[in-house]
């Protein structure tokens, strides 16, 4: 039973994500906390860089450049959209995200301009270009199950879906 994070373990860990300017975008805090299967991608890669090593109790405090964490900004990445494509209906505002399919699956963009009867839509991740900083505790290490390394992600406590 190896109490270290390393590949195709289950870390679960409490979390804090803050800005450089110290604004909290994401935490655990008085939830559970976040299990993952290690190097499956299922997290952001700097964040798996940097907890591998991490036994049970330890802590450990990181910042994560745009390159590992979302990436840069792509300009290319706005597009204009004509508000036709848009449901029916649908009350658009700036600032909003949107969820969107497309050949690749599932997406989101945020609506920045409105100008007539276009939407500027940045597909951008809304934390590109983003510098990052963790804080984060080791709950518990385990070695994942075949189905999980099968499945590609944690089932959460006992091994199954939520």
């Amino acid at each position: 039973m190896s109490e270290t994070i390393e590949q195709d373990s289950v870390a679960s860990v409490h979390y804090t994500g803050t800005f450089v300017d110290g604004e909290v975008f994401d935490t655990s805090d008085g939830r559970a906390p976040l299990s993952f299967l290690v190097g499956h991608g299922q997290m952001i890669p700097g964040f798996e860089q940097e907890i591998l090593g991490a036994k049970v109790g330890e802590k450990r405090e990181f910042t994560l450049t745009p390159d590992r964490a979302y990436g840069e900004r792509d300009e290319n990445a706005i597009q204009r959209i004509e508000k036709n494509q848009f449901p029916e209906g649908m009350e658009l505002e700036v600032g909003m995200v949107v969820g969107a399919h497309s050949d690749q699956g599932p997406i989101q963009f945020t609506i920045k301009e409105i100008e007539g009867d276009l939407v500027k839509a940045d597909f951008n991740h809304q934390m590109a270009g983003m510098t990052l900083r963790f804080n984060i505790e080791v709950v518990e290490v385990r070695s994942a199950t075949d189905e999980e390394l099968a499945h590609g992600h944690a089932h959460g406590p006992g091994g199954h879906h939520h």
